[in-house]
């Protein structure tokens, strides 16, 4: 008898990784799985060049004032700009509003810009031809550049700093005694918090339908004659662990590649990462409730999917899904200034809302160990939960073919199991 258990238990451990490789190669050959997990560093590169380029084409346009080509007429009713500024733009000074206009229209003069007399009261008119929706900001920028450079003339370099916004500031905060740095201090933990949000985001739909293939494709029938149902959706939620840790890997390496050869040139502030704060404690709890939390929408989706007959039907319940985990940010600003309110504390401790709050809270350091003991220990609980009961249903579900699974059916046949 003894020699018959651990023979099945030996079957069982190789359908299992036979299951976990076969998920893994099937899911790593499908092009959908790389578009998918490509085209977050590709969204936020294609972001990046969009501001650089904007900012470039705004800073060009201010830096190269003095070369500007086209013909303008102004009139200076604010008696702001000095002679020389006007020279420098080869600007025409003309007394004649009307008239200036009529020649834009006629397209003989390409820009004329009016400053009234009282700045406070009236606006700066601009009337220029077309020359693309992009490409029209230039004339407002020169027009901005000159009032700017005429009303800092002749100041101070201090006075022209404050005037400009350019002044430079350190702040030095302290907790406990010690400098302490907030935005420093949530990057570590924090980052657990950006990785949940990404990998359910961009991975859930799998999880989702990672049950419904094999019953679409009516395969489902062949596999549980050579495998446990238990062994093959352990072996799936065992692959997609590691699909997302893969997917993980794929959105993180190209962004840092990014940051390290582009920051020069996009501007990119210099991070010293060697000076970010490691906080061991609050580390390791953002760690456990990544893990348990992703554990707990894991068994959740898989579960959805193993109840339902088809993608199409499964992917129904996604959205529901979705409110409670992004549902939690309309409360944001009470995870952060109010963490003892009734609000936080029964979303930081309700399974499906949990998540978010607790892993801000762990970042911006308001989470009591507590606190992160119970939220850990109820994620974990749920988790366990939740895995279980998506095992049970694919039992039971995976040969419907044309109806969801109920709990009432699930637990009417549990019931009818043991009679």
């Amino acid at each position: 008898m003894k020699t018959k258990l651990m023979r099945k238990g030996r079957s069982n451990m190789h359908n299992l990784g036979t299951v976990f490789r076969f998920e893994v190669k099937r899911t790593l050959k499908k092009k959908t799985f790389w578009i998918s997990a490509l085209s977050f560093p590709l969204i936020i590169g294609v972001v990046f060049a969009i501001i650089f380029f904007s900012n470039q084409a705004t800073n060009d346009a201010a830096e190269n004032i003095k070369d500007q080509t086209f013909s303008i007429a102004i009139t200076d009713e604010s008696k702001l700009l000095q002679p020389e500024l006007l020279t420098q733009v080869k600007a025409t000074i003309v007394t004649d509003k009307q008239a200036a206009i009529d020649k834009v229209k006629a397209g003989t003069l390409d820009a004329y810009v009016y400053y009234p007399a009282n700045l406070d009261k009236a606006p700066v008119e601009i009337y220029a031809k077309n020359i693309g929706l992009f490409e029209n900001s230039r004339y407002q920028t020169v027009a901005d550049a000159l009032l700017k450079q005429a009303a800092t003339a002749g100041v101070s370099p201090q006075v022209k700093t404050v005037l400009q916004d350019a002044v430079s500031y350190q702040s030095t905060t302290y907790k406990d005694g010690q400098a302490y740095d907030g935005l420093k201090e949530l990057i570590a933990p924090g980052i657990f918090l950006v990785l949940f949000y990404i990998l359910i985001a961009m991975f859930g739909n799998q999880m989702l339908t990672s049950t419904t293939e094999e019953k679409e494709n009516r395969v489902i029938e062949m596999i549980l004659t050579t495998i446990q149902a238990r062994t093959l959706i352990i072996g799936k939620i065992l692959s997609l662990m590691v699909l997302a840790a893969v997917q993980m890997l794929v959105i993180i390496i190209p962004v840092i590649i990014a940051y390290l050869l582009l920051r020069d040139t996009l501007n990119i502030p210099n991070v010293d990462l060697t000076n970010i704060p490691l906080d061991p404690v609050r580390i390791v709890i953002g760690a456990l409730l990544f893990v348990t939390s992703f554990l707990l929408f894991t068994g959740l989706l898989v579960g959805i999917g193993a109840a339902t007959p088809t993608a199409k039907e499964a992917s129904g319940f996604f959205g529901a899904v979705m409110l409670f985990i992004f549902g939690p940010l309309y409360a944001v600003t009470l995870f952060i200034s109010s963490p003892d309110s009734p609000i936080v504390r029964v979303l930081s401790f309700f399974p499906l809302t949990a998540p978010i709050p607790l892993m801000l809270r762990n970042a911006v350091g308001n989470l009591s160990i507590v606190d992160a003991i119970i939220g850990i220990s109820i994620l974990g609980v749920s988790a366990i939960i939740a895995l279980a009961i998506s095992i049970r249903l694919f039992r039971y579900g995976a040969l419907e073919y044309s109806r969801r699974l109920s709990f009432k059916t699930l637990f009417a046949k549990k019931t009818a199991a043991r009679r």
